[in-house]
């Protein structure tokens, strides 16, 4: 029996050498969050080997798996950002065919993010009891999602229309919870995956402006929702037929890495979530963050304040296509300044830019600087997940992390309810003073953040 020590202080020849001394018992060592009467996390060698950033041996199946796995999860994200991205061009034309003001249509973003909080519940309160394959396809993918946007493509009466949101809410707070969750436990590389899936993301939200501009011009404009409907359910049998209602655990196994210890305590997952300051603090981040990126009122701003067509719906993409060029070019800039001081500098250029849109009154360099604005916003989510793996205890990272996306994703309701709210009392001119404040807001809540206690 060795003594209590950090493992991961020690140099590697040692470290592996107290391994195998300690192979068939290995006792829990204090750390930042033992201190509570909570034991160290400990995964098995090849979870850590991958923390340490050693290099996984697996064979040519199991890397194709590997490799099959991730591709869904980013298939996941695309038709997650696809439908996040879809409302702002399609708004002027549902104010249109239903007759109603701001505030009435953005009942939908309401509802939404009652949705996505339900769905972060679910999600700590699933993931202990219900195997992750089979959360991720029949929980979200296969059924709430289906069902929302059977509801919402015949263009029925309003009330309809609002209830699709909220169940998609659900759904997509639990998948995306879930894939994020995968993510950080099945591979190595994580921050790599983790910016290539949120690229996934911003890619599906650049292809949906484009296609929402041309339905918003047709009869039947609510028809944008087969598209959305063809996603889910070719993600529904894609996720089906690769990870086949099996726990993370059983995935892990394919991919040759071996289970990860459990970790047992006195209270509850649930509990040991809500008793963390960072987690709040994380979670309120995203909610600034992500209300800030899939706020669906540009594009009405554009056309009423610069007097632009229908067309105008395009500008939504440039902003989302420099969300997605912003997560793959800027890695290397994330990984050399670090996540805090680089956090900072993105907000402050977004701030600066979003001043010019706002004070700027020519349609070009407006476009021009809503996808710069989407260029430094691009990288920050990564970035935040990448910051929570720092403070977050590993042994509740998937309940945390899916705590904090899915009250980030309320965000992506909340906010743009409060502006819809804010333009039917004082007209749309007061979308960029509430933009440029929720990112100074952003601001002062990143350096509320607490520093890593752990390295990457």
């Amino acid at each position: 029996m060795i003594p209590d020590i950090e493992l991961d202080t020690l140099p590697t020849i040692i470290r592996q050498s107290v391994r195998q001394i300690s192979s068939a018992e290995l006792k829990p060592s204090p750390d930042h969050a033992s201190e509570r009467g909570r034991p160290r996390y400990t995964a098995s060698n090849q979870l850590e080997d991958r923390t340490l950033g050693s290099s996984i041996q697996q064979t040519k199946e199991q890397v194709i798996r590997s490799r099959a796995q991730f591709t869904v999860t980013c298939c996941c994200m695309f038709a997650i950002g696809f439908n996040d991205a879809s409302a702002g061009p399609l708004l002027p034309r549902m104010q249109s065919v239903y007759q109603i003001s701001f505030l009435i249509v953005s009942l939908l973003f309401i509802f939404a993010c009652v949705g996505f909080i339900l769905g972060a519940c679910l999600n700590v309160l699933v993931s202990e009891h219900v195997a992750f394959g089979k959360v991720i396809i029949l929980y979200s993918t296969c059924i709430l999602q289906m069902i929302a946007f059977t509801l919402v493509i015949p263009a029925l009466p309003f009330p309809v229309f609002v209830l699709g949101y909220f169940i998609n809410g659900v759904g997509s707070a639990l998948q995306l919870a879930q894939v994020n969750g995968y993510l950080v436990v099945m591979d190595h590389n994580v921050n790599g995956k983790v910016a290539l899936s949120q690229a996934s993301y911003g890619a599906g939200a650049f292809v949906a402006p484009l296609v929402a501009t041309q339905f918003s011009a047709m009869r039947h404009w609510s028809f944008h929702y087969l598209v959305s409907l063809g996603m889910v359910t070719i993600n529904a049998f894609s996720t089906s037929a690769i990870f086949r209602l099996r726990s993370k655990e059983d995935c892990r196994a394919q991919l040759g890495l071996e289970p990860m210890e459990l970790v047992t305590s006195e209270h509850s997952p649930f509990r040991q979530i809500m008793s963390l300051k960072s987690v709040h603090i994380l979670a309120a981040f995203i909610f600034l963050y992500v209300g800030t990126e899939v706020c669906g009122w540009t594009v009405t701003y554009i056309v009423q304040q610069r007097d632009a067509g229908s067309n105008s719906g395009y500008i939504a993409s440039g902003f989302w296509g420099g969300i997605l060029l912003g997560r793959i070019i800027l890695i290397p800039l994330n990984n050399w300044l670090g996540d805090r001081l680089v956090m900072l500098i993105y907000i402050f250029l977004a701030i600066g830019l979003e001043i010019v849109v706002w004070l700027v009154p020519s349609l070009i360099g407006d476009a021009v600087a809503v996808s710069l604005v989407g260029l430094f916003f691009g990288p920050m989510f990564p970035v935040a997940l990448s910051a929570s793996r720092k403070v977050i205890p590993r042994w509740i990272y998937t309940g945390a992390i899916g705590w904090i996306t899915g009250i980030g994703q309320a965000g992506s309701a909340a906010l743009p309810f409060l502006t819809g709210a804010l333009a039917d009392a004082v007209g749309i001119r007061s979308l960029q003073p509430l933009l440029v404040g929720m990112m100074s807001a952003m601001i002062a809540t990143w350096l509320l953040v607490p520093r890593p206690t752990r390295p990457d």
